[in-house]
């Protein structure tokens, strides 16, 4: 799943053309993604001004003239990819309509912006823009958000007895987080995926929220890390994969100063931790 990086590009990608833009016609071509899409979705859609676009942890909000907010989840596939305007430094024209083309925006510039989900694990639903919604009630702080620092995470980590890899990837401690961008930091600090949160030092729990942002700020400047289906809206691949230091570097050597360790991969619920068992304690 893409994870806070990658959504943000995506944000980011959009912004000069949807924020401030009139949507004067949406396409809604199936009933549903990974679960029921909203009733009347192009209706709702057609002739509002996006007012906003925002990110909350995974999620990309564009808040509209009518008092809701489209939501937007990319799932495991899903893109959002922009055709009929400048992107960057080029012209994207308009592609052929694609198979898994599910939800398409017209806008009144020209542009068109489209959904495409292969897999339709992807989500987008309505809420009211000063409202709640399921998927984010509960979320943690922003990363890179005042709520969140030294003194908060300590305090949540205090006691923990689950591994401190399974509390930072815990959404009600931290918004956005996912399992490639917690291996690299936890990397940097030095510590153990297995070790439990509970047992770091009050300093050590601290000294993660400078690390997490910086892990975060690295790979969205490198506009995010490119697996699988992930792509850029304007089509392109990120690459901050090609700057991992632990991530999906099984059996290669360890890139700490002085460390002869290998990077080894264990198993921690169902999902892949890749780590240095000499320098992570």
């Amino acid at each position: 799943m893409p994870e806070l990086p990658e959504v943000e590009t995506v944000r980011r990608g959009l912004l000069p053309v949807l924020e401030g833009a009139v949507i004067v016609r949406a396409e809604v071509n199936r009933p549903d993604l990974r679960w029921p899409l909203p009733e009347r979705m192009a209706e709702r859609l057609t002739g509002r001004e996006v007012t906003a676009l925002r990110r909350r942890s995974k999620y990309i909000l564009a808040d509209l003239d009518s008092g809701e907010t489209l939501l937007v989840h990319l799932g495991m596939s899903g893109r959002m990819l922009i055709s009929g305007a400048q992107v960057g430094v080029h012209y994207r024209d308009h592609p052929a309509p694609q198979k898994h083309d599910h939800v398409v925006l017209h806008m009144e510039s020209g542009a068109r912006i489209t959904f495409n989900d292969a897999r339709r694990f992807g989500a987008m639903d309505l809420m009211p823009t000063d409202g709640a919604h399921p998927l984010l009630e509960g979320l943690g702080p922003e990363p890179f958000g005042n709520d969140f620092n030294g003194p908060y995470l300590a305090a949540r980590l205090k006691g923990r007895r689950t591994p401190i890899k399974s509390a930072l990837l815990d959404q009600r401690i931290v918004a956005g987080l996912g399992n490639i961008y917690v291996a690299e930091t936890l990397y940097r600090a030095r510590i153990s995926p297995l070790r439990l949160a509970g047992d770091l030092a009050e300093a050590q729990a601290q000294a993660l929220v400078p690390l997490i942002r910086e892990v975060l700020a690295e790979a969205i400047e490198a506009g995010g890390s490119s697996l699988r289906d992930f792509r850029q809206a304007n089509g392109e691949l990120g690459y901050f994969s090609k700057h991992f230091q632990v991530y999906d570097r099984e059996g290669q050597p360890c890139e700490t100063p002085g460390c002869s360790g290998t990077i080894i991969r264990t198993v921690q619920s169902g999902r892949s931790s890749f780590w240095c068992p000499a320098c992570q304690r």
